[in-house]
């Protein structure tokens, strides 16, 4: 990088020196130095040890024959011994660069006493302990080599880099800070403490010596430009902490300059009688020592800077970005004065596009530290108006972790800034609390909370239940706007962390709904909402569906406080609801969600005192009375659980629950009665029939949740059913609700057996009401009638469940209840299956505009009618042949049933692994058998094939345990190839079944191939064998994939060729040829080892590549980002650019012949391992464009449904 790239303004601050062409080196100014009194003859003035710092030029570290570097220290206050440094203090016994790493690893050494250890060594010879802490660094780099004295001597930094480089010969490319496990983490956070320690412990004397350091950084500055991962990623650790322990170091040095300067004006500020003798020389020479002080860690950071960070912030690992980025927020907080200027800030808006999370999660909270500052504020505004846009569009970042971060940022800046953030910049915001990840929805709840509370401020409200009102208000007018009605729980829960206080005040609701507050039909309802999700959230202390974050054990303490607010919600609630109730009887949406309240009570205190008793009959009187009312589902499955809730056994007051629920059904029963005989007679009216529907479809709802048969309904309503159909007027609400009431009192009827022991006539008399009604409900599933016909199939589902053999099978005396369904009832299940749930027909007659809702409902239908007929089959109360009307759709519905029928089959697996397997190729069959019969295109047999692939792999990995499935299946299919056809149909018509057959051999075993080929042969007639199918399926048994055996078979035969896909399968290993491609070749375990070795760059090639190339393309070895050229810190280029590494590419490649002729073949193969390969990289991580690619907009949160659409949680219970 040319010394016109870019503008460094916070580094030209520290000092003004220029750039003289080169990124490492560094023009020191000249200053002049105090001048320290010494006896004897004095020692020749020793030049600033420039070289160690250009690491660009790869100067050596001085020479020990130097006289001039074995001169003591300039400065008395920090003055060593003044004995020369000789050799023999190398026989001494001092601390070893394996001790010191040993301590770094472990974590456990007290990190002061290894660094006074190490320094004592160094005080006896420097040389010697800066050789000591040479080799720790590079044994931290997991590098085996040394570093001796005579490399050190005599050597350059190139050069032994270099050495190093073709000594790291470590078996695996692991080295100590990518180590995985505990390790890691003590390893890392050990260095950073040696090198805090180490800064702290020399800040008042070796840090200026012009050595140690300069030396330091001069290696740490090469190693961090190696192409060896391992060097640049400790390097570069190591050079950032440094530079950050020279940070605090200089402004402590500032600080002190500062207090001496002000003591220097005081002091010249008196009276020449009143000064101390000396005191204004004595100040004087500190003020030049301190500002000499200063100038030098200007210097080492303006080297550290411009020689490691401004080329490894952009490095192709997102570690090292990470740690840079990391680094620049700390020295930005600890030092603005030097830093916190567009020059520093400037890459930190870049980085907000890196293409890593990790790395634009340490920008985000480096901003972060910024912000918190009220003094940092005014020298942000260029940068927030800036990248302001920029960070908006991160709240959808990919990662949640850094959308989090970045709407912690959002709120910084809105409550930190004058112009915080606009309303429609705001609206980027508010969504996000309808989001899926919690704590990304938690921390917009913040934001949200916040910006609530700055709009009530400012209305000034006089008290805390005033400005809860208008909390409220200003909440509903939010959750209206943002047309997410459905969502109530979420935004509950997203306030629930920083609005708990307010959102658990139910006086305030509750006076806001019973008193005239102003509030709206609307809005009513949707303060409804939002208290029953509060009273949920405070009952439950669980989130809603889809935020669950794993199984949270509440401990003592939640608990705890989870019952004091149920019992402060009973309280409240308990004299309120039913006033509540009376107000908003009518409203059938507000009614429904009121009476789910008494679910989250502590119901056992109805029964603490008569008082309460009392509320309990006005709740029971409201619910008799909304049942009255209402006909809508919703409002009747509510009452009907909150009966059951009430009517437990368990609580004292359960017969006033009973005596209520009995008074209601003998209205209904009643009812009902009055209309019978005019229905079955067919004399009622529009309003009978009305009213009559009414009266069943309410006891329907209310038999959910208690026992009817002690009405004696079942006769009645199988009368109604019978009556109107042989009468063939179908009322769709009068029959949907006489099947239901007919099949509650068969479940109740089960149940009740199961808890008596009922007499031999009692369960007589039962089967034959079941036996009844099956026969009616198979009429049904023949109705053009869609309500009735799904209602029935449902009904069936659940009855032949419940009085299957298996659910007998532990009560012997229930055997006689046992009802197997027959045949005729079986094929209408079926046929339904096919016509109604397998079609498209009813999705096709749906009109394009229609609401997303009316499908989701209809598909959620269909999965529940599916799942009713997999557990059938699993369950065994069909046989598992049936199955086959399941297994054939796998494909082609995968999207909308695949998890259901995947289940169904490894259910099945599991009962009978050999009949499964014969069911599997059953169903390939039938597919088969309809094609031929139907005259259809091969097309239709590439469609059967790939359902033949998803069903193979259902057979797991364990080959051995689907051994013998496996064999049945083949076995099976085989004789199905060549069995005798019908007279119809053509001769051996079925041998193109093999094919499809072959899908299944890459899973058998070698010795099934053989006996499975000999069966083949067997089976097989003698002139058939040379036919294609039978060909392509040998093939499929000699080898391992039927995919190469069709392949080969196409290019040889075209008559059997067709257009069946290659399966999608992502390839394990690289391609070869043509001929081996297919699905065989992911199935080989064995990797090529013929393939040609690739082209791998070298710190010895970079050396030859320099001679052709500029120094631009060596220093930027494996970066990412490259640095906009422009004079302006905040161009219109800020987004990055492309990296075009195609000249560096070409310049490797050309050399590698050269280099491989000049050194030998095994010293360049040792380095493949260590060396980055550009090729490899660029794979793993594509080229960037504009550093749009990590913030997709299109890649939003997607709002949770809180619709139940699998059933997989209870299919199979």
């Amino acid at each position: 990088m040319e010394s016109g790239d870019s503008q460094l303004d916070s580094v030209e601050e520290l000092d003004d020196f220029s750039d003289s062409g080169s990124d490492y080196e560094a023009t020191l100014k000249a200053s002049k130095r105090r001048k320290q009194a010494v006896t004897g003859p004095r020692p020749p003035k020793r030049p600033r040890y420039k070289a160690a710092l250009r690491a660009s030029s790869s100067s050596p570290i001085p020479s020990l024959s130097d006289s001039s570097l074995q001169q003591p220290s300039r400065r008395t206050s920090r003055q060593a011994s003044p004995r020369p440094v000789t050799r023999t203090n190398e026989g001494n016994r001092c601390i070893s660069a394996e001790n010191i790493y040993d301590a770094v690893r472990s974590g456990k050494s007290a990190m002061v006493t290894v660094v006074d250890e190490w320094l004592d060594s160094y005080k006896q010879s420097r040389e010697a302990g800066l050789l000591v802490l040479i080799n720790f660094i590079v044994q931290s780099c997991g590098c085996k080599g040394m570093v001796s004295r005579e490399m050190l001597d005599s050597m350059q930094h190139a050069e032994i880099i270099g050495m190093l480089t073709k000594e790291f010969n470590e078996d695996s490319v692991n080295y100590p800070l990518c180590t995985p496990g505990p390790e890691l983490k003590h390893f890392k956070a050990g260095l950073l403490e040696f090198v805090r320690v180490l800064v702290r412990s020399c800040r008042n004397s070796l840090i200026y010596d012009e050595y140690l350091f300069s030396s330091l950084l001069a290696l740490l500055t090469g190693l961090s430009d190696s192409q060896v991962r391992a060097f640049r990623h400790t390097s570069t650790l190591i050079a950032m902490k440094l530079m950050t322990g020279l940070v605090e170091v200089a402004v402590l040095v500032s600080v002190q300059l500062q207090t001496t300067q002000r003591q220097y004006d005081m002091e010249n500020g008196k009276e020449a009688r009143d000064r101390a003798p000396g005191r204004l020389e004595e100040l004087q020479a500190t003020i030049s020592q301190l500002q000499e002080n200063r100038e030098e860690l200007s210097s080492m950071m303006n080297v550290t800077f411009r020689g490691v960070f401004v080329h490894r912030f952009r490095d192709r690992l997102p570690e090292i970005r990470a740690t840079c980025i990391e680094e620049l927020g700390m020295w930005l907080k600890t030092n603005p004065e030097d830093f916190l200027n567009d020059g520093c800030l400037k890459y930190l808006g870049w980085t907000l596009h890196d293409k890593q999370s990790p790395v634009r999660l340490q920008c985000v909270r480096a901003l972060q530290g910024l912000y918190q500052e009220k003094e940092f504020i005014g020298r942000l505004e260029l940068f927030t108006s800036r990248f302001k846009e920029r960070m908006l569009s991160m709240v959808l970042d990919k990662d949640p972790g850094v959308a989090v971060e970045v709407v912690n940022l959002l709120l910084l800046i809105q409550q930190r800034t004058e112009e915080g953030l606009g309303e429609e910049e705001c609206g980027h915001i508010y969504p996000l609390v309808y989001a899926s990840n919690r704590a990304l929805a938690s921390v917009a709840g913040v934001f949200l909370f916040n910006k609530l509370k700055s709009v009530i401020a400012s209305d000034s409200q006089e008290n805390d239940k005033m400005e809860n009102a208008a909390f409220f208000q200003i909440l509903i007018s939010f959750f209206i706007q943002s047309e997410f009605h459905e969502h109530g729980a979420y935004l509950v829960d997203s306030l629930w962390g920083v609005a708990r206080s307010e959102l658990r005040d139910w006086e305030t609701m509750t006076t806001l709904l019973l008193h005239e507050s102003g509030l709206m039909y609307e809005e009513e309802g949707v303060l409804i909402e939002l208290m029953m999700c509060a009273i949920r959230q405070a009952a439950q202390a669980t989130p809603p569906v889809g935020r669950t974050q794993g199984k949270k054990i509440l401990g003592m303490k939640d608990k705890k406080v989870q019952e004091q607010d149920r019992r402060r919600i009973t309280t409240h609630f308990i004299p309120l609801l039913p006033q509540l109730l009376a107000k908003y009887s009518a409203d059938a949406e507000k009614v429904t969600l009121l009476l789910k309240a008494p679910l989250y009570f502590s119901l056992e205190m109805y029964s603490s005192s008569l008082r309460l008793e009392k509320h309990l009959d006005l709740l029971l009187s409201q619910v008799c009375c909304i049942i009255e009312k209402h006909t809508e589902v919703t409002v009747l499955e509510a009452c009907s659980n909150l009966v059951s809730s009430l009517g437990v056994d368990f609580y004292t007051f359960s017969s006033r629950t009973h005596l209520a629920f009995s008074q209601v059904m003998d209205g209904l029963t009643e009812c009902l009665n009055a209309y019978l005989s005019d229905l079955l007679q067919g004399t009622a009216d529009d309003d009978d029939v009305y009213s009559a529907a009414t009266a069943l479809k309410k006891i329907a709802a209310l038999s959910s949740a208690k026992d009817p048969t002690g009405w004696k309904l079942f006769d009645s309503c199988l009368e109604l059913l019978k009556s109107k159909m042989e009468s063939r007027e179908f009322d769709k609400e009068l029959m949907v609700s006489a099947l239901k009431c007919a099949a509650f009192n068969l479940m109740w009827a089960k149940v009740n057996a199961v808890n008596s022991t009922p007499a031999e006539g009692e369960l007589k008399r039962l089967k034959k009401e079941m036996r009844s009604f099956c026969k009616v409900c198979e009429t049904c599933l023949s109705l053009d009638q869609t309500e009735i016909r799904d209602q029935a199939f449902e009904l069936l589902c659940d009855l032949l469940l419940l009085y299957s053999v298996s659910s007998a099978r532990f009560e012997p005396a229930l055997q006689t209840l046992v009802h197997l369904p027959s045949d005729s009832l079986r094929s209408e299940m079926a046929a339904f299956l096919l016509d109604y749930v397998f079609s498209e027909t009813e999705d096709a007659e749906l009109d394009d505009d229609i609401e997303d809702a009316m499908k989701i409902t209809l598909l959620q239908r269909k999965r529940n009618q599916l799942a009713g007929y997999c557990k059938l089959v699993i369950y065994g109360v069909l046989d598992l042949t049936a199955a086959t009307n399941v297994f054939k759709h796998y494909s082609k519905y995968f999207k909308d049933f695949g998890d259901i029928i995947k289940e169904t089959v490894s259910k099945s697996k599991v009962i009978n692994p050999i009949q499964s397997a014969k069911t599997v190729c059953l169903s390939l069959q039938q597919l088969f058998s309809e094609m031929l019969t139907e005259d259809r295109s091969r097309q239709d047999l590439s469609e059967i094939r790939d359902l033949a692939k998803r069903l193979a792999m259902s057979f797991g990995i364990n080959l051995n345990r689907a051994r013998k499935p496996l064999v049945a299946l083949h076995t099976e299919g085989v004789r199905f190839a060549f069995r005798d056809p019908p007279e119809e149909e053509e001769p051996q018509s079925n041998v193109a079944f093999l094919e499809i057959l072959s899908e299944f051999s890459f899973k058998l075993l070698p010795q099934d191939r053989i006996e499975l080929a000999a069966f083949l042969k067997s089976v097989c007639p003698g002139d058939a064998l040379s036919w294609p199918p039978v060909r392509l399926y040998q093939r499929s048994l000699e080898g391992r994939s039927s995919a190469k055996a069709r392949e080969q078979e196409e290019e040889g035969d075209a008559v059997s060729s067709h257009n069946a896909p290659v399966a999608k399968r992502k390839r394990t290993t690289p391609q070869r040829s043509g001929a081996s491609t297919g699905r065989g070749s992911w199935l080989d375990s064995s990797i090529q080892s013929s393939l040609a070795t690739p082209a791998f760059t070298s710190t010895a090639q970079k050396q030859a590549a320099k001679q052709l190339d500029s120094r631009d393309t060596e220093s930027d070895t494996g970066s990412v980002l490259t640095e906009p050229e422009s004079e302006d810190e905040f161009s219109v280029g800020s987004k990055m650019r492309r990296v075009k590494p195609s000249r560096r590419r070409q310049l490797s490649s050309s050399q590698t012949g050269r280099s491989l002729d000049q050194r030998g073949l095994n010293s360049q193969l040792t380095l493949l391992s260590l060396i980055e390969d550009d090729s490899a990289e660029r794979e793993e991580e594509p080229e960037i464009e504009n550093y749009e690619s990590d913030s997709d907009p299109e890649s939003t949160y997607t709002l949770p449904s809180t619709r139940h659409t699998s059933v997989l949680d209870e299919l199979f219970d």
